[in-house]
């Protein structure tokens, strides 16, 4: 087939020629500071100033997320310093998402504050493929080991989707597009309040006739189609100045036509298969501040279920799995001076049932956790912290993690010196224990993770330049291994292959981000990300990690209300596998957008994604999106 590989002189060109054209927008004469999130909740689970953090944090704005007009979460995610994903396909296959090359179960993903782990899945992880943008409002991304605050597979970093709260004011909005393939894509949401009940309802249908999952340009031709529906919702009631009540829940439907490996070649090839994906999740519980507020407390319960079926083109399913989960939490924050502290307890019961070709598997398991987390600040411009955690497993016992870091801005924000040092542990998987292929004398894996960084900003604001180091040492890491062939050691009566604790990572590198706002309605963002993952066992590359990635994002907003940006990214070469014997090509894409609104309540917009028809792949034999248009409005009422 005919693959780009390296990007062309004539792409590098186009590229820098975008990036000037962008660079040099009209604007208005007075300038503004960069816009950005003063405050997060993810890396300390309470919220915090984002100048007394210590970890990498990153934010992705409402704002932000309507301008880019993306249908998937991944799609987001890969302008992230540090971030990196790879997709089996179109929209809805497997997606994977790695952060500062931890492997994709080493990404803890929560979704309105509800842990979405999959006990079925062969790493407990969770498959970015099935989660759309559709109604969230705000994603967090904090990078490096997360362990003492999240718990277990929380060693790369933690992924926090938030979706719409509640409107004091009532209000409906709702989006609808349609573009490349017969790509559908409708969302909306209600809110309002009513007395001190306060309510959101949000829902969404995609679908789409995409692509071959098996690489067009290498022969794949039949288009495997998407479909999704699903729905959210928060609740909020506040009965006292003290004392509240929530509730809130997720829900989604799809089904995934897919390519499979036949008789007689046992190839990648079109064929008929089908997957099917219900997720449930929920949470509910209490709030109640004492003291003044100075003690907080919440109190809940929050459950979470993935089903997942695999389908030939005739004939019942092939594998059927259910992952379930069921935490109970407690968590309470003190403030008293200078001194803020947070002490949290869990219990969390999991469960995995498997069916593989009539062969049935399930087991249950129960994690109970204690953490403390203190935070210092002795004066102002110094955030000193630092907390441990125990989790005491059923199946392999007690673990414990620590963490602490410092966060120094001596001029009021304008520049914020960080370090940080965090533990991480993950937990084996229910399917590798006790799965088709499990080993139950699986250990956990342990991981050390450090960084230090300087965000300083500039021209009252208008330049924000951040650099940071990291480095992480991960052992016991679980892979699966072959046994192809092979009858003895681990091997013996396990002649498909089994899970084991064999490999010894490292990764380390640099992030850089650069955000210029000389005037209000010119933002462009630049990051830069440098990576070296490598198997201290082997010496050899991690697979699937590129070592380089670039990205810009630049948007502009005219007086009279039209709003033009485009994306650029660009991702250097890595290898598909752990011998480092097949390599992927780097590629870079191009997407531009625009939009204009019509009056108050409505607003047409539409794009290009992948201008430059870049072909390209993440895992190798499965396609990619080529050149796509869409367009459409949105509404509120």
């Amino acid at each position: 087939m005919a693959r780009k590989g390296r990007a062309s002189t004539g792409s590098a060109r186009t590229v820098l020629l975008l990036s000037a054209v962008l660079s040099s927008l009209p604007a208005a004469a007075q300038t503004t500071a960069v816009q950005g999130d003063d405050v997060v909740v993810t890396a300390n689970r309470t919220e915090r100033a984002v100048d007394q953090v210590g970890q990498s944090v990153t934010v992705i704005t409402s704002e932000e997320i309507a301008a880019r007009q993306t249908q998937a979460v991944v799609d987001l995610l890969r302008t992230v310093p540090g971030v990196s994903f790879t997709r089996a396909g179109g929209i809805g296959t497997v997606a994977s998402v790695n952060i500062r090359g931890a492997d994709p179960q080493q990404t803890l993903l929560l979704v309105d504050g509800v842990k979405l782990d999959d006990p079925a899945s062969p790493g407990g992880g969770y498959d970015f493929g099935n989660l759309l943008v559709g109604n969230i409002d705000r994603i967090e991304v904090v990078r490096g080991a997360q362990s003492v605050i999240w718990g277990s597979r929380a060693i790369g970093g933690v992924v926090n989707v938030i979706t719409r709260a509640p409107s004091d004011d009532s209000e409906v909005t709702a989006k609808g597009e349609y573009g490349w393939r017969d790509t559908v894509n409708t969302t909306a949401n209600a809110s309002g309040k009513l007395g001190p009940v306060s309510a959101s309802l949000g829902g969404q249908y995609f679908r789409t006739d995409g692509f071959s999952a098996f690489n067009e340009a290498r022969g794949g031709r039949e288009r495997d189609g998407y479909r999704q529906y699903g729905a959210n919702a928060k609740l909020a009631a506040d009965l006292t100045d003290a004392f509240s009540l929530e509730a809130r829940g997720r829900y989604s439907d799809a089904k995934i036509d897919l390519d499979g490996f036949p008789a007689p070649a046992f190839a990648l090839a079109d064929t008929a298969d089908y997957s099917t994906n219900t997720e449930l999740s929920g949470y509910a519980g209490a709030r109640l501040a004492l003291f003044d507020g100075a003690f907080r407390n919440r109190l809940g319960v929050a459950y979470s279920r993935i089903d997942r079926a695999n389908f030939g083109a005739t004939g019942p399913a092939t594998f059927d799995s259910r992952g379930l989960n069921r935490r109970f939490e407690y968590q309470g924050v003190a403030q008293t001076g200078i001194a803020q502290a947070t002490i949290g307890a869990e219990s969390e019961r999991s469960r995995f049932d498997t069916v593989s070709f009539g062969t049935a598997a399930r087991a249950r398991a129960l994690i109970n956790s204690v953490y403390g987390e203190l935070t210092l600040t002795p004066v102002t411009g110094v955030a000193l912290t630092g907390g441990v955690r125990h989790d005491d497993h059923s199946r392999f016992g007690g673990e414990t993690t620590a963490a602490g870091n410092v966060a120094l801005s001596p001029n009021g924000g304008r520049t914020v010196v960080r370090a940080s040092y965090g533990e991480g542990f993950g937990a084996p998987s229910l399917y590798q224990l006790f799965g088709d292929y499990g080993n139950q004398r699986l250990v956990p894996e342990r991981a050390n993770s450090w960084d230090a960084g300087v965000t300083q900003k500039l021209l009252g604001e208008a330049v924000q330049v951040q650099a940071t180091w990291f480095h992480r040492d991960t052992r016991n890491q679980i892979d699966f291994v072959s046994c192809f062939g092979v009858t003895s050691g681990i091997c013996v009566n396990r002649p498909f292959g089994t899970y084991d604790n064999i490999r010894r990572t490292r990764a380390q590198g640099v992030e850089a981000t650069l955000v210029l706002q000389p005037v209000e309605p010119l933002r462009v963002a630049f990051a830069y990300t440098y990576l070296d993952a490598t198997n201290r066992d082997t010496g050899r590359e991690l697979a699937r990690r590129p070592r380089e990635s670039v990205n810009m994002v630049a948007d502009y907003r005219w007086d009279f209300g039209l709003s033009a940006g485009a994306t650029i990214t660009h991702v250097g070469d890595s290898f598909e596998n752990a011998s480092n014997t097949r390599r992927l090509d780097g590629y870079v894409l191009v997407d531009l957008r625009a939009s204009l609104p019509v009056g108050d309540r409505f607003e047409v917009f539409g794009r290009v994604e992948n201008l430059f028809d870049e072909a390209y792949e993440t895992v190798y034999l499965y396609g990619t999106p080529r050149r796509a248009a869409y367009g459409g409005v949105r509404l509120k009422l």
